[in-house]
């Protein structure tokens, strides 16, 4: 699908000028605070000139191609950034806004990565982080300008420059589960394209509504809301992360309120609306109007559209707008996308660990698989043996390759990592290049099913665990475990890779004991495998990604380094003591442990008090990528 126009953009930064001279009062995007009350709105005329102004200025400060820091808090100046940087031809580099000063140390890595020359921001921010830069030299050389206290230079005197659809827009610097970040080359056409996959996907047009609440730094939040509502030239209602979840009700009253269509949220964010808001409070939601609820970023559960799509029936939900999806930020954004009623497969949990596609002899070995749809229009997906680089036959799970043009540039300036990763071909053929994502996963009648990823596949006496089927079975043993908040992984204990369960717990859990014995007990009835350590950790302190992915390797760390915020643990070979323990080893055949808890330090912030959602730390966590 393409925007009607008499000509179309060549670049997206033609994008906004080019809504603007179609229709410069048409309302570009609005911003609601906590409360659910408008606090900022542009039309496209506004956000064409604030885009100008911001483009003037960066012009007095760095020249096309030059890397500039964008650091906000969610609202409308990010966006007039981040469009005045593709307006002036500079490489726009999102990231979240630091808070601490651990922050600043994963700033000066992205600064150096990037090698940026500047950074825009709020006065707030600048007048917090100036504080610190001190000790941070690398980031105190930069030329630092806020853009919300007036003083901007005059839209005329921004003076356009040449671009083309290979002129590099941005950098999405991916998460990464440790060491260094890796900085996708997003380009102009990249992002035309990716944004005309979403329309096509799913049918959109400019006379569709967006509502989002994710965070404009991370590719979901910002191509796949942000930008393709303003190549489709409609309005977008924006609020801010912390705002859902303080109160996750407000996502789902500003889609009755604006009549919103389209929206998007990772599994977890379904997951926190299903189980937080109450049969009242759905009463009064009217939510007839959304045809597309995009889900991904994370695993979806076929659990977790259930619930949802129950849950909201009387509000007038329709289970087929749930949308389960898959993409990632090395092939722009979307890479998959369903629509109609979510399609499950069950498949023998063992076979899945072998690789292969096997009809579940029963309800106890089945795992549920939810279908992320058809492959996006011009792009090309095989299913690839990781070692032997063959296309796998059918009924056999393999590493998804993407070939197509929103596959990205590249990691900036890492041409060794970008030529494994972007560049590869298929045995005997030769043919692609393709992109490696990395991620495993099948497809049925053109269908995407994704199983797990490679690096994260856990081994253990020959078998192939998938983490988060371990993780999912932990987190529903007991009802103090907090969803989407656990990590599975092994370490190595006596020459034998061992398991360990990382889990978040809630506040004031006092029963802990009971907690990780019915975490032992579950793994071992689910799957045969004793774990050797079971750890209860602060709520809010998993390590996880900017786009909420659970960090397993920096969990693994912190636990290797004793750096985990304990509420209780357990290891093989402690003492017995607990009832819950011993009836747990019963249940396992090995001798029964205790809980040993210790303290895990401050609980930190309480949960709001209306009881939607966990405390603001929580979304920090979310957002904020442990580099």
């Amino acid at each position: 699908m393409t925007i009607d126009h008499s000509r179309e953009p060549s670049t997206f930064a033609e994008v906004v000028g080019l809504q603007a001279l179609r229709h410069a009062d048409h309302p570009a995007c609005f911003f609601l605070a906590g409360d659910g009350t408008e606090t900022g709105r542009l039309s496209y005329g506004e956000l064409d000139r604030a885009s100008r102004s911001v483009a003037a200025l960066v012009q007095e400060i760095a020249s096309p191609g030059d890397r500039v820091l964008l650091l906000y808090p969610p609202g409308l100046d990010f966006i007039a950034a981040f469009f005045g940087c593709l307006y002036a031809g500079v490489v726009a580099v999102p990231a979240y806004p630091p808070k601490q000063n651990r922050h600043l140390l994963r700033l000066q890595a992205i600064v150096a990565d990037a090698d940026a020359c500047a950074v825009l921001t709020t006065g707030d921010i600048l007048g917090r982080v100036s504080r610190g830069l001190d000790e941070h030299p690398r980031l105190a050389g930069l030329a630092w300008r806020a853009t919300d206290r007036g003083g901007l230079p005059q839209e005329d005197a921004f003076r356009p420059v040449p671009l083309t659809g290979d002129t590099l827009a941005f950098l999405q610097y991916t998460s990464g589960s440790t060491g260094q970040p890796k900085g996708v080359m997003v380009s102009h056409y990249n992002l035309l394209c990716n944004c005309d996959m979403i329309c096509s996907q799913w049918n959109l047009s400019e006379n569709d509504r967006i509502v989002s609440w994710l965070p404009a730094f991370h590719d979901m939040g910002l191509i796949g809301m942000i930008l393709t509502a303003f190549y489709l030239g409609t309005s977008i209602v924006l609020m801010a992360p912390v705002s859902f979840i303080q109160r996750p009700i407000l996502w789902l009253e500003a889609i009755s309120r604006y009549r919103g269509t389209f929206t998007a949220a990772p599994n977890f964010g379904y997951e926190l609306c299903a189980h937080k808001i109450t049969d009242e409070a759905a009463a009064s939601l009217d939510l007839s109007s959304l045809r597309v609820a995009a889900n991904g970023s994370e695993p979806v559960r076929a659990s977790t559209l259930a619930a949802f799509a129950e849950r909201f029936a009387p509000a007038g939900f329709r289970p087929e707008a749930a949308a389960p999806c898959y993409g990632l930020a090395e092939a722009t954004l979307l890479a998959a996308g369903h629509s109609g009623v979510p399609e499950l497969r069950s498949a023998d949990r063992a076979a899945l660990e072998r690789h292969e596609l096997l009809e579940p002899a029963d309800e106890a070995s089945a795992a549920e698989l939810v279908s992320c749809g058809p492959v996006a229009d011009r792009t090309r997906m095989a299913i690839v043996h990781p070692d032997t680089r063959e296309v796998c036959p059918d009924g056999t799970v393999g590493e998804i390759w993407l070939s197509g043009p929103s596959v990205a540039l590249g990691y900036w300036r890492r041409p060794e990592v970008t030529a494994e990763v972007f560049q590869a071909t298929l045995a005997g053929s030769g043919d692609g290049p393709f992109l490696r994502t990395g991620d495993l996963g099948f497809l049925n009648e053109g269908r995407l099913f994704v199983t797990g990823r490679i690096k994260d596949l856990i081994l253990i006496r020959g078998r192939n665990l998938y983490p988060q089927d371990l993780e999912l079975v932990s987190e529903r043993s007991h009802p103090a475990l907090l969803p989407g908040a656990s990590a599975a992984f092994t370490v190595e204990i006596a020459g034998q890779e061992r398991l360990v369960v990382v889990q978040e717990v809630a506040r004031h859990t006092k029963d802990t004991g009971e907690a990780m014995a019915s975490i032992r007990r579950a793994v071992f009835q689910e799957y045969d495998v004793s774990p050797y350590a079971v750890v209860l950790i602060r709520q809010s302190s998993l390590p996880k990604t900017s786009s909420g992915k659970i960090q397993r390797r920096a969990a693994r760390a912190e636990f290797l380094e004793d750096q985990l915020t304990v509420v209780a643990q357990w290891r093989e070979g402690e003492e017995t003591s607990g009832s819950e323990q011993a009836e747990a080893a019963a249940g396992m055949g090995i001798p029964a442990a205790p809980a040993a808890g210790r303290p895990g330090g401050e609980t930190g912030r309480s949960e709001a008090e209306n009881g939607n959602g966990p405390a603001p730390a929580a979304i920090e966590r979310w957002l904020t990528a442990e580099l």
